[in-house]
């Protein structure tokens, strides 16, 4: 479990194919804190640590996770918002979020709102259902808060607002129109869509 709060972000050093895809991932973490087997979550992506070394840490990322998440992530040079997973006693800053993308949004464009940007993103409608104003959303790993939320025939478009303490230590100050980001929506969402759908056919 994580808090969609970032910690620090890391470089893909190397990304091999060995049945699943070994990435090798440079981190500013203390790796003698970090256990063989830890969960530290990669651009919202729960993936467990299998090999470290004094600046890095190696995961094993599968197919089925490839295909569901953005391509881009995966690649060397790649930079990932990364997350220790939450201990007890840990403060909860964002929302709780599990590490599990339920899909990929694509930035339709981005303005300065203020201080702030605004960046607009676009989901299939089946996934559009669990995203409300006010309410929460993990992006590459970072929890925001949706401001806007417009349902098209076959899409849901979505606001988010990123103040400069989020741009400037996370990926998501340099995305762009046409960049694709890692979206899992609230949990709580998901829980309660599925109560009101089991109350609707009962």
């Amino acid at each position: 479990m994580f808090t969609g709060i970032i910690t620090d972000i890391g470089t893909v050093r190397s990304a091999e194919q060995r049945g699943d895809l070994r990435l090798t991932i440079d981190s500013a973490y203390d790796l003698a804190t970090v256990d063989l087997g830890a969960s530290i979550a990669c651009s919202g992506v729960c993936l467990t640590v299998v090999d470290k070394g004094a600046d890095w840490f190696a995961v094993d990322v599968s197919h089925e996770t490839v295909s569901h998440t953005a391509a881009a992530r995966w690649v060397a040079g790649a930079r990932l918002n990364l997350e220790r997973a939450l201990r007890i006693g840990d403060e909860l800053g964002g929302h709780l979020v599990t590490g599990h993308v339920d899909g990929v949004g694509n930035v339709i464009g981005t303005c300065p709102d203020g201080a702030s940007t605004r960046v607009d993103i676009e989901v299939t409608r089946a996934l559009g259902r669990f995203i409300a104003t006010k309410g929460s959303v993990t992006l590459d790993g970072v929890s925001l808060t949706v401001n806007e939320v417009q349902d098209t025939e076959a899409t849901t478009r979505f606001a988010i607002n990123l103040i400069p303490h989020s741009a400037d230590h996370t990926t998501l100050g340099s995305v762009a129109a046409g960049h694709s980001l890692n979206v899992e929506i609230d949990v709580l969402a998901r829980y309660l869509t599925r109560l009101e759908e089991s109350r609707a056919s009962a």
